[in-house]
């Protein structure tokens, strides 16, 4: 039986994708490097630092620049998203997601966000759905990030409960290992690309049912 949901923020609540596309485009113009939703792939599911490695990586770039500066790069690029952020409204919740999360508050069911993004109280609060989830994992706590389970275990933590006794939502593959490393059920929201080890996999939440999930 399970007690609790755990959802990814980028790709499962919202598609800011597009929006962290063109901060991260921009900011890699800038230095000289050019990347492609291809690449962008790569980016999905992981901490902004670490999306940072990798472009530098992919432009022969890594070794250019002191950590200092490519924190103040990192943070270039968030205000520049941020910006991007300032237009969303209820009406960028993807298809399905409201609806979804209405049924599992009305059955009384703890939901909480589990993000490597630091602005997910500033999107949930755009979108009008903050007050309805139980807690957020503050991705700042963490010691590692995604693949690694331990955003999902805090998660679990957060609403007393075990990984085993949570379902998590991802859109990214990065986001099912983890969510799979620590024993959880995992449904895997696809669009481009198919997730393996995914329990389940939708092309949105409304075509689950929330009694059926509390099953498994």
């Amino acid at each position: 039986m399970k007690k609790g949901f755990v959802f990814d923020l980028d790709g499962v609540i919202t598609d800011t994708a597009n929006l962290h596309y063109i901060a991260w485009k921009d900011l890699a113009e800038i230095l000289g490097i050019e990347i492609d939703l291809d690449f962008n792939e790569q980016l999905k599911g992981v901490d902004r630092m670490t999306s940072l490695e990798k472009i530098l990586t992919y432009g022969g770039k890594e070794k250019d620049f002191s950590v200092a500066q490519k924190e103040t790069l990192a943070e270039e690029k968030n205000k520049h998203y941020v910006e991007l952020l300032q237009d969303l409204t209820p009406k960028n919740l993807l298809p399905g997601f409201k609806e979804f999360l209405d049924a599992a508050r009305a059955r009384q069911v703890p939901c909480v966000v589990a993000s490597a993004s630091k602005n997910a109280p500033f999107i949930l609060q755009k979108l009008e759905v903050f007050d309805e989830f139980t807690a957020i994992v503050d991705p700042a706590s963490l010691t590692k990030g995604k693949p690694d389970p331990e955003i999902f275990i805090r998660a679990a933590q957060s609403i007393d409960i075990t990984p085993e006794e949570a379902v998590g939502f991802e859109d990214a593959q990065a986001g099912i290992e983890g969510i799979k490393a620590c024993g959880m059920f995992a449904v895997g929201v696809e669009t481009t690309q198919p997730l393996e080890q995914a329990d389940l996999r939708v092309k949105q939440l409304n075509e689950l049912s929330v009694d059926e999930l509390l099953q498994k």
